[in-house]
């Protein structure tokens, strides 16, 4: 099996690097990695040094000799120049994982978010379609919208729209461009959309992540905030937000991978209740002057504090439209046939995984 797999140093694609090397290690022949360089280290060096960490399974730590055997590192400025290491070879298996995460909603940034995803996107697939023999794209299980109701894993099942900002619409606009051009080249596509990824739940160090994001940054703003003014937090008290552990995800990923699954969202059968789940962020962080609104909160109508107006004019500016999503359901039957969800507490495994990031102090890892 020979595979190439994007974004093999971020928080998704690294488990996912991590669990094929795990599910499928005998039956690997090569891994192709494309990763950029960094002004402190070139792309084989952060391989190396992802490989070692100690936030590692220790299935990975035990054998980087043999896993680096399989593994070779290709400089990401040669993405698009496949037969420049590649030769005459052909790929099982493209996982296109990397994306740029961008929540802003302010219109000037549309172009730069359409680049990185749905262009680049498209130029990764027109360079392989003619050397692979499967694509795997990892969207969003957002790339529907702020649309409601019961979510099935078939986007033509689903009423798709109100993009809650243009990460949401290029993800999307990714998964409309490589499900007709898969069909019109005969190369099988499989869409796999993971929601918000949290801490690891089954893989140690349990609660890890390697990149502290979108919850996490909230987490992060009122913990690095010494001001002790008070803040009102507008959101629905039937809003919820759909968490999934990173390591769940890779692990459902690798397990369909062979599978003949299409489309497939990677979600928790129960949304986590955001007044709740602020909660308990806030309490792991030690932040308790908030109170809950369902007011929308502005400039115009007016702010009680320094706080909330810096809150409101930085990160609540990205977080607001999450924050007062229509409540969703999922339809998680095939999900839980691949790979029961573990059982566990939703509230409490927020609060464990803002306990965890604080520990570390949000800093993510420098791979």
């Amino acid at each position: 099996m020979k595979l190439i797999l994007t974004g093999a140093t971020g928080t998704l694609g690294s488990q996912i690097l991590f669990s094929l090397l795990e599910q499928k290690f005998e039956r690997i022949q090569k891994i192709y990695l494309p990763v950029r360089k960094k002004a402190t280290a070139q792309p084989l060096q952060r391989i190396q040094n992802m490989l070692g960490s100690t936030n590692v399974p220790k299935f990975i730590r035990d054998r980087q000799h043999a896993i680096l055997e399989k593994i070779e590192v290709v400089d990401a400025q040669r993405i698009l120049e496949p037969e420049t290491f590649l030769k005459t070879e052909r790929i099982d298996y493209f996982i296109h994982s990397a994306g740029y995460v961008n929540l802003s909603t302010n219109p000037q940034a549309r172009a730069a978010v359409f680049k990185e995803n749905f262009d680049f996107t498209k130029a990764i697939f027109n360079s392989y379609s003619h050397l692979i023999k499967k694509f795997v794209y990892i969207s969003t299980a957002f790339s529907f919208g702020d649309v409601g109701g019961t979510l099935k894993n078939d986007q033509d099942e689903n009423r798709t729209g109100n993009y809650r900002n243009h990460y949401e619409a290029s993800k999307r606009a990714s998964e409309e461009f490589l499900l007709q051009q898969g069909k019109l080249k005969n190369i099988p596509i499989q869409i796999l959309r993971p929601s918000v990824l949290g801490g690891n739940i089954e893989e140690a160090p349990n609660f890890f992540i390697s990149k502290y994001m979108v919850f996490y940054l909230f987490a992060k703003f009122f913990y690095n905030n010494s001001s002790k003014d008070k803040i009102r937090i507008t959101t629905d008290c039937s809003t919820g937000l759909n968490i999934v552990p990173t390591d769940y995800a890779a692990n459902v990923i690798v397990k369909v991978l062979e599978k003949d699954i299409e489309q497939l969202n990677i979600v928790h059968t129960h949304e986590t209740n955001m007044i709740k789940g602020i909660t308990r962020v806030l309490d792991a962080v030690g932040f308790s002057n908030f109170t809950f609104t369902e007011e929308r909160i502005t400039k115009a109508t007016g702010f009680t504090s320094k706080l909330e107006e810096f809150y409101y004019e930085t990160i609540g500016v990205h977080l607001h439209p999450y924050l007062n999503s229509k409540p969703s359901e999922w339809d998680t039957a095939l999900l839980e046939s691949i790979l029961p969800m573990p059982h566990y507490n939703l509230e409490e495994y927020l609060l464990q995984t803002v306990t965890f990031a604080k520990a570390a102090n949000f800093k993510n890892q420098k791979w």
